[in-house]
């Protein structure tokens, strides 16, 4: 590749193995689509699952169907689990680097518990006990009751379906709560890697602990593990197909009825891949874009 100015990428330049690289590909694909066309001899049927994103009712008028549905779902958990893994995470860090021993020991158990369990595992204790169990006692279920039963627009634009309200915030609570713990980890190497000097120096100013954490400190770890966490939020967004499994309905739980009912299995996963990578490819993008303007600020 030859050289640039700082921060600018650098002109690619194929060589030898990157050529052989392209022709395994095309070989790859080449024996994929012989397979296809005359090994397993599918017959392909689009229409029947792209009528699934949505349809015209009696009237005339687009309606959503069940993968629109799952789709809209899935990004409603992603950005609300999104928003409050972040303010979780940072409560987790502040607590990682508290001076006073109690709250680093809660904040190290729970990281550590959570990071080293299963999303799997995670998400049935959360919901068949934490959810079932917990949330009656702290009055969770009233609220999230009162939230299914509100006629308020906001509400209904916000959360959707009143019928699925339930489900819905149970997923993004366990979600956000399962993503906490990396996200804290994140902003705890962020809060770490800022110099010892930057503390002392608003200190000498007159800073207490508290404004120089917050005025000098955090806007200087989120500038430098932006990158980091929209890595994370490209995790969470795949997380949120793990969701299917207590019944969900977002775009998996969707794209399992409409394979069962309509007996199209590659069509329907292969358009949820396409969406998955389109949305997590976009915040990959994003990512880099970032870190190239980071770059050039350098």
């Amino acid at each position: 590749m030859s050289a640039g100015r700082p921060g600018q990428r650098a002109r690619w330049r194929p060589g030898a193995v990157d050529w052989l690289l392209l022709v395994g590909l095309a070989v790859f694909a080449g024996y994929v689509y012989y397979q296809l066309r005359h090994v397993l001899v599918y017959r392909w049927d689009w229409q029947s699952v792209l009528q699934f994103f949505a349809y015209r009712d009696e009237a005339g008028e687009w309606q959503q169907n069940l993968l629109l549905a799952g789709l809209e779902a899935t990004l409603r958990i992603a950005i609300f689990s999104a928003i409050l893994s972040l303010v979780l995470g940072l409560v987790l860090a502040l607590m990682r680097v508290s001076s006073r021993l109690w709250p680093r020991m809660v904040a190290r158990t729970y990281v550590e518990l959570v990071r080293n369990t299963p999303p799997l595992v995670f998400l049935f204790i959360f919901y068949f006990f934490i959810s079932a169990q917990l949330f009656p006692v702290l009055g969770i279920d009233r609220v999230i009751a009162a939230l299914a039963e509100s006629d308020s627009a906001l509400v209904l634009w916000l959360l959707g379906d009143p019928r699925l309200v339930e489900n819905l915030v149970v997923g993004i609570l366990c979600l956000s709560c399962f993503e906490a713990a990396y996200v804290s980890e994140v902003l705890r190497a962020g809060i770490e890697s800022v110099g010892k000097d930057q503390r002392e120096g608003a200190l000498a100013v007159g800073l207490t602990g508290t404004q120089t954490m917050w005025h000098v400190v955090l806007p200087q770890a989120v500038r430098i593990v932006i990158p980091a966490l929209v890595g994370q939020l490209i995790t969470l967004v795949k997380d949120t197909s793990i969701m299917s499994i207590i019944s969900i309905q977002e775009l998996a739980f969707s794209a399992q009825e409409v394979a069962v009912s309509t007996d199209r299995v590659f069509e329907v996963w292969i358009l949820v891949a396409l969406i998955y990578f389109v949305i997590c490819y976009a915040l990959s993008a994003l990512s880099r874009r970032l870190e190239l303007r980071r770059a050039v600020g350098r």
